[in-house]
């Protein structure tokens, strides 16, 4: 797992703590040597501070999505939402705010591993692993996704999220049960990682694929 972050003690802490639970660390300063370490190795997870000098955790998360899909939480210090809907625009799977305790960070992180590893897709029935909406075409079985012919590279929150809509099309699902199945939050989750997911994933699919139903939550379209 790579950790950026530029406060030497909260680094350290973090970094001696997560080794605590299993985890083995590579930990950076600031974003540019961040990238440059992703670039040289290969990570499960990535953990990034939002303010960093140099390049910033948001234009590092940018960069990291031109060429891969790993799984990225976002630490931010600010609690007002304006670095946690900028992190989760340029593609954090999820976000923690500083101070944080290790366990609900090491919560997040388990969940997150948990979707890049296995995400759980519907029944399609007996020798039926494709699921075809129109132009788009879900693979159960081999977890690809393909629009008009042409793959569509989802990260794993996004696929796990497009596999709860293609579970029951036509069915309004609430953003608190979307909270629950896949990010694994309980009532207190943060419906904006919601929204800002099914953004990113109406931008990939298609605008029309999901349809808002105010008041309630999103409708997949048969």
């Amino acid at each position: 797992m790579l950790l950026v972050e530029d406060d030497e003690l909260m680094r350290r802490s973090f970094t001696v703590a997560l080794e605590r639970y299993g985890y083995e660390m590579r930990a950076a300063a600031d974003g540019l040597a961040g990238l440059e370490l992703f670039r040289e190795e290969s990570f499960d997870l990535l953990v990034l501070d939002v303010m960093l000098p140099g390049l910033d955790g948001i234009g590092l998360c940018r960069r990291i999505r031109e060429t891969s899909l790993v799984p990225v939480l976002m630490m931010s210090a600010r609690g007002d939402g304006l670095d946690v809907v900028a992190g989760l625009e340029a593609g954090a799977d999820d976000y923690v705010v500083k101070p944080v305790d290790t366990y609900v960070l090491v919560a997040r992180i388990r969940s997150l591993l948990r979707r890049a590893t296995y995400a759980p897709a519907p029944d399609p029935g007996p020798g039926e692993d494709v699921l075809v909406f129109g132009e788009l075409s879900i693979d159960t079985a081999g977890m690809e996704v393909s629009l008009a012919g042409r793959p569509v590279a989802l990260t794993p929150t996004e696929l796990k999220l497009l596999l709860e809509f293609a579970a029951r099309p036509g069915v309004v699902l609430e953003r608190h049960t979307l909270l629950r199945d896949v990010w694994e939050y309980g009532w207190d989750g943060d419906s904006r990682v919601v929204d800002l997911c099914v953004q990113r994933l109406r931008r990939k699919l298609g605008r029309d694929r999901i349809e808002t139903v105010r008041g309630f939550g999103y409708k997949f379209r048969r």
